[in-house]
């Protein structure tokens, strides 16, 4: 029997992106013949899916899809980076994107559409997909963002594949202007969205849970100054003001160009459009935002893998 050394069960998990113990146990089945541990790894791969559903996600891909008017963006999550540069991944990933056009955005309209490739729901085409891929994977968040006359401009940042990334972002502009100046600035203002995460965008957007949040904080440290209360309270209101300006979209500093507002550089796009431009929405989707990932060292598990 052929010896199933750390690097040859490194090499399949390479090729399949089946887990380390999977690899492992597909060599011995197959005396270390890669390829026909690879079969042998789809063969059994089905009755495997709902056991790996267990695992942490936190990788994966964030997908963007639009047709001019409506975008939507997508959040699939994998346990690897590894398997987050698989094609077949890949193309799950931009499919889900295109399907969730069709849908209001919200994942479960997204989970329960129609994937195209297979003729199930984008939640059962997942679920197989587990099973070929050999990681957990699921749709964790979608964002959708339409107007009836403007575009909805999209961008990837660091984009790994067409339409394919670690962030992805929406921004709506309803306008009867120059729709490829539209695009132009709805793209700068979308990468301005990448860098800086508003929370909003208008001040009186701002989620009212939040804004209380930060008042609470700067009337406690406002009161450490000792002060009377009615000079705390326009403390509070000035801190509030510079709080409300860093966080709403449209009076923020343009990350483009510093020296303007977003409003203001959107004000002066107007010009070029040849009609004015509403903001009317931001999505903004980072990869694995919130999800507790699992520490692990890959050369403990492959020597584990290795000693069985």
């Amino acid at each position: 029997m052929a010896e199933i050394t750390a690097a040859l069960v490194k090499e399949l998990r390479e090729k399949s992106g089946a887990g380390m113990m999977d690899c492992k146990k597909a060599l011995a089945e197959t005396d270390g013949d890669i390829e026909a541990a690879i079969d042998w790894l789809r063969a059994k791969g089905i009755a495997k899916a709902d056991k790996k559903s267990g695992r942490t996600a936190a990788e994966g891909l964030i997908g963007v899809a639009s047709n001019g008017t409506k975008a939507v963006v997508v959040e699939i999550n994998s346990e690897t980076d590894f398997v987050a540069r698989n094609d077949a991944f890949q193309s799950l990933v931009r499919g889900v994107a295109d399907v969730a056009l069709s849908t209001d955005g919200s994942v479960d309209a997204v989970a329960a559409a129609i994937y195209p490739e297979t003729g199930k729901s984008v939640a059962d085409s997942i679920k197989d997909a587990i099973a070929t891929i050999g990681e957990n994977m699921n749709l964790r968040r979608a964002a959708a963002l339409s107007v009836e006359d403007g575009v909805v401009a999209t961008y990837v940042h660091n984009a790994a594949a067409d339409r394919l990334g670690k962030l992805g972002v929406l921004v709506a502009l309803k306008s009867t202007g120059n729709k490829d100046v539209l695009n132009a600035i709805g793209r700068q203002v979308a990468m301005h969205v990448a860098a800086t995460a508003p929370l909003a965008v208008r001040p009186e957007d701002v989620d009212p849970a939040v804004a209380e949040r930060e008042r609470a904080v700067f009337v406690e440290q406002s009161r450490a100054s000792g002060k009377p209360d009615n000079i705390i309270e326009k403390m509070v209101e000035g801190r509030m003001r510079k709080f409300f300006e860093e966080v709403a979209l449209l009076s923020q500093a343009f990350v483009i160009n510093p020296d303007l507002t977003v409003a203001a550089a959107i004000k002066e796009a107007e010009k070029e459009a040849g009609a004015p431009i509403e903001v009317t929405g931001i999505a903004r989707l980072l990869l694995g935002e919130g999800v507790e990932k699992e520490e692990t060292d890959f050369a403990a598990e492959v020597a584990a893998a290795a000693k069985g």
